[in-house]
């Protein structure tokens, strides 16, 4: 990389779990990739001094504060860093994009429809020369990207039926505490938000076409759960612990969705399967480094699903890595997010997912949260 291209300063917003992840891959991807600029991770922001001193020693950043209007407004930023709970996103976001600042921001892009909107809105006015992506990283799994490079080569066919579960079971016991994740005021909504989200976008991404519209049904299990810590009593839980709803795709598709956080005995099985005129695919995030596929122009002694292992230098982003067969792991998402988003802003293009890209599945979880309200068979969402 020539000495003279100007580093990307990141500032990050947030240090709780993706916090730890997206530190990880600031980190490590100019050490793995060939990036046309480097990123420097000058700056952490937390509410409270000694834990985000705390984390900005434990992950390698240059300096913390407490006050993220300051950082947003730093000249010697280049990138603000969202890992905030949905309820600030908005906030932080078009501040940073009118301060003229790059933006990655979590998923979901926010709370609500009009606060996605705004940020759309805000990406849109700040101008070609500055982005702001949405951190969908699972795109970034190198079974997950196969997948899609297979779609869109044909090896399916016309795609006819899209399952998509995003299951997790660490809200199945009902006295687990109470957390920001379950509070509308915080999260937004429950598993549709948190989970749905990934289900909706790694679904779109692999297929390449869009939810039009939905019908669904939210359900909260536990209505009460333990106050965390040494606080005493309990509090309402006042999002969904699970979602179920079915939508139809631009291409003529048809698809169903489950998000729930009460699938006992599945921690994190974010499970896609895409069946068409000439194959099929199947991937689940807890068989991180394989894809199943499914060659229907086989002969028939031939037919059933392969399980590829999605290891080698050929595959999306693995050249950077380690010999043929060795696996990678979840972090590592997180790294080719980092690489994506420098390559992209550093040759001046938009990267992906973009915040329009993060307002239309947010239209595609609300157009759920409206149709289970209103008890309705059918929610347009394009």
């Amino acid at each position: 990389m020539p000495h003279h291209v100007p580093p990307l300063r990141i500032a990050l917003i947030g240090h709780g779990f993706m916090g730890a992840a997206h530190s990880q891959g600031w980190r490590v991807a100019p050490r793995f990739h060939d990036l046309p600029a480097q990123p420097e991770m000058t700056l952490l922001v937390g509410r409270h001094a000694a834990g985000v001193d705390a984390s900005a020693a434990q992950w390698g950043w240059n300096e913390t504060s407490t006050d993220w209007r300051a950082a947003v407004e730093r000249d010697d930023i280049d990138v603000v860093d969202i890992v905030t709970p949905g309820g600030s996103h908005a906030e932080i976001a078009i501040a940073a994009l009118e301060a003229g600042k790059h933006v990655l921001c979590e998923k979901p892009l926010a709370n609500t429809l009009e606060e996605a909107e705004a940020m759309a809105a805000a990406a849109e006015r700040a101008g070609k020369d500055v982005f702001a992506m949405v951190g969908f990283t699972y795109r970034r799994v190198p079974a997950a990207a196969f997948a899609r490079d297979l779609v869109r080569s044909g090896a399916v066919g016309e795609i006819r039926h899209v399952r998509a579960a995003y299951l997790q079971d660490w809200l199945h016991d009902a006295e687990a505490p109470l957390s920001w994740r379950l509070q509308q005021e915080h999260a937004g909504s429950g598993a549709l938000g948190d989970l749905g989200a990934h289900a909706v976008d790694l679904a779109q991404f692999i297929t390449g076409q869009q939810v039009t519209g939905v019908s669904g049904l939210l359900h909260t299990f536990v209505h009460e759960r333990p106050l965390p810590g040494l606080e005493s009593g309990r509090g309402a839980v006042s999002v969904d612990d699970a979602a179920l709803f079915t939508g139809r795709y631009t291409g003529g598709a048809i698809g169903s969705f489950e998000a729930t956080r009460m699938a006992t005995g599945r921690k994190n099985s974010l499970r896609i399967e895409v069946s068409g005129s000439h194959g099929a695919i199947s991937f689940d995030l807890e068989n991180f480094n394989s894809l199943g596929f499914y060659d229907a122009t086989a002969p028939g002694t031939r037919q059933g699903f392969t399980n590829i292992m999605v290891t080698e230098p050929e595959h999306p982003y693995m050249s950077a890595w380690w010999p043929t067969g060795h696996p990678l792991g979840y972090e590592h998402g997180f790294v080719h997010q980092a690489k994506d988003f420098v390559e992209a802003v550093a040759q001046g293009r938009q990267p992906e997912p973009s915040f329009a890209d993060g307002y239309q599945v947010q239209r595609v979880l609300d157009g759920v949260q409206r149709s289970s309200a209103q008890h309705s068979v059918w929610t347009e969402t394009l």
